[in-house]
């Protein structure tokens, strides 16, 4: 086996287990701050207009029915057709992307 056969092995095989790595490093990290917005906002848009959001950017800890979860807490505000506005928190997963609670204020 020539020099470059197995120069060429090697190249590929640590740029196959870089690539893996962060492959395997971006499904670890679960979803983002803007993603579980993105999802709340989807979700709350059936309320009626989203009128302002906000998220918090770092994870916290949050309890219901004894589950203990990594959640990003955040809040929506939506209007409806006569006018009115409401405020509603919400609190989602930040592994799974899943909205924990949605309640109005």
């Amino acid at each position: 086996m020539s020099w470059k056969k197995f120069a060429a092995g090697i190249g590929a095989g640590v740029a196959v287990t870089v690539l893996a790595k962060k492959q395997m490093d971006r499904s670890d990290m679960g979803i983002s701050a803007e993603k579980a917005l993105k999802t709340v906002k989807k979700q709350a848009s059936e309320l009626g207009t989203i009128e302002g959001s906000w998220v918090h950017m770092v994870t916290e800890k949050f309890e219901t029915d004894h589950l203990v979860y990594n959640v990003y807490r955040g809040g929506v505000t939506v209007g409806n057709d006569l006018g009115e506005v409401s405020a509603y928190d919400f609190y989602v997963d930040a592994a799974s992307g899943t909205i924990l609670s949605l309640e109005k204020q």
